[in-house]
Parts: C-alpha cells; structure tokens; sequence
C-alpha cells in the first residue's frame, strides 16, 4: 500500500513539472490567453469548433463569432385552400372534388393572385368505413392549393372569394418578407460590430493590442419564423385583420483579428 502511494505522488510530480516547462516555453505552439482564469491554450482551432458565442486566442489572432440582427416587416403570406368532397367511389369522390377545386382556383386567380402563386401541395382519395370498420361504405378526396398574397390588404377579400367558392378547410397564414436583402445588410453590419466588440475585452483581458481583421466567414442568416396559424373562420372571411407584425433577420460572421 505504502509503495503505490509513492508511485501516485511521483507520478503527479512529474506531471506538474512537464506542465510548468510548457508554460516556460515561448517557443510553444500554443499561445496562453494571459490573464484568462481559465489558463487554457488554444491551438489551431476552427471556425466550426467556436460554436455560437465561442472565442479563441492563439498565434493566429483572436477569433470570435460576433452575431446580428436586423428588423423587417412581413409582406407577404400563404394561405392554404382545400376541398374535401365524398363519394360512394373513389372515382365519384374525386370527380367532384376536381369541380369545387376549379371554382375556388378560378376564384383566387379572379382576385388577383398569379398563376405562379397557386400551387397544389396535395390530392388524396381513402375509403370512409362502417361505424365496426369492417366494410366501405364511400370514399372521400381532398385536394388543397397554396396561395401566396403579396398584398396584406386584400388578404380578407382573398379568403372570403376562396370560401365563397367552395374551400372547406383554410389554413394561414404564414408571413414572410419577400425581400431581405437590406436587412441582411444591416444584420451583417452588426455582427461585425459584435465581433470586434468581443475580441476587443479579449484582448483587453489577454494584455494584447487588437489588429485588423484578417479572416472573416459567413455564418448565414436567415428570418426567425413567426407562428403559422392553423385554421381561419370560414364565416365572414372578409373580417379577418392581418397584422404582419415584425420579424428578425439574422446573420453571423466568424472573425479572426490580428493581435500584437
């Protein structure tokens, strides 16, 4: 018992003292964050292994993920406009299916929507049974196309021509903005601001002087997704209000600064 004792202590002796000969070494290729509570060292490491907020110092610079957003308000919104008819065959079910869905997309494209904003996103047919589940008894099909309205205004009278001309199950909306491009601009801007403002109480905290930027990444962006609403009233469609509200671009940008 004594023996293995002695050996442990040796063994954490040695490790201590290899410890302090890599802190004594300015030729290492690791360079100490000096003054970090941590005391880690940092070498080589990539954008990816930053991670979100992240930040590391070695003899490259110091690297930090600085992230931004910008405001915008939603323009446009989807809607979804579906049909659901029987029949005692599948073949009758669908028939009459394909006529309401007719009139309703006749009555959207009367509205004022496009024919590159309608688009069909699904036609099913399945059987309905007996109350035992045992045989079938008609079958029912349903077909549903999406609508994109580009002007918030006319989103009520939209719906209402919709329902009016026989679209039984109405989903939406879902607000988006069609172009952000300035706010992303404007998101870029900040997470560049943010980036340097992290290093800069990096290199305050390491005794270090801030450089230039020497390598930057996009990290990408894109608008936070606000709450899709599952169904609309299907009796006086025209009083639905759309308030868009705001939405948030983002965007992230990994930085490396020189330091001297």
């Amino acid at each position: 018992m004594t023996r293995r004792l002695i050996t442990t202590a040796a063994v954490l002796a040695v490790a201590v003292l290899a410890a302090g000969c890599m802190g004594d070494d300015e030729g290492a290729d690791g360079a100490a964050v000096g003054g970090l509570e941590s005391g880690v060292l940092a070498t080589g490491l990539s954008a990816e292994s930053l991670g979100t907020g992240g930040a590391a110092i070695s003899a490259a610079g110091i690297t930090v993920v600085g992230m931004g957003t910008a405001t915008a308000t939603p323009d446009t919104a989807e809607w979804s406009f579906g049909v659901q008819t029987s029949g005692e065959t599948a073949q009758a079910a669908l028939a009459a299916n394909s006529e309401v869905m007719a009139k309703v997309v006749a009555a959207l494209k009367a509205a004022g929507i496009a024919d590159d904003d309608l688009q069909t996103e699904q036609v099913s047919v399945y059987p309905r049974t007996s109350d035992d589940g045992v045989s079938i008894v008609g079958y029912d099909a349903s077909n549903t196309v999406r609508a994109t309205i580009r002007d918030l205004d006319q989103a009520g009278g939209i719906v209402d021509a919709a329902v009016a001309a026989g679209a039984n199950q109405v989903y939406g909306p879902s607000l988006t903005v069609s172009d952000t491009e300035a706010q992303y601009s404007a998101a870029v801007d900040a997470a560049f601001d943010d980036a340097r403002a992290r290093a800069q109480a990096i290199a305050d905290k390491a005794g270090v002087t801030l450089g230039a930027p020497v390598a930057i990444v996009e990290g990408g962006g894109g608008g936070v997704a606000v709450p899709y609403y599952e169904r609309a009233g299907l009796e006086a469609a025209a009083d639905v209000a759309i308030e868009p509200g705001t939405q948030d671009v983002g965007a992230s940008l990994t930085v490396t600064f020189a330091i001297g």
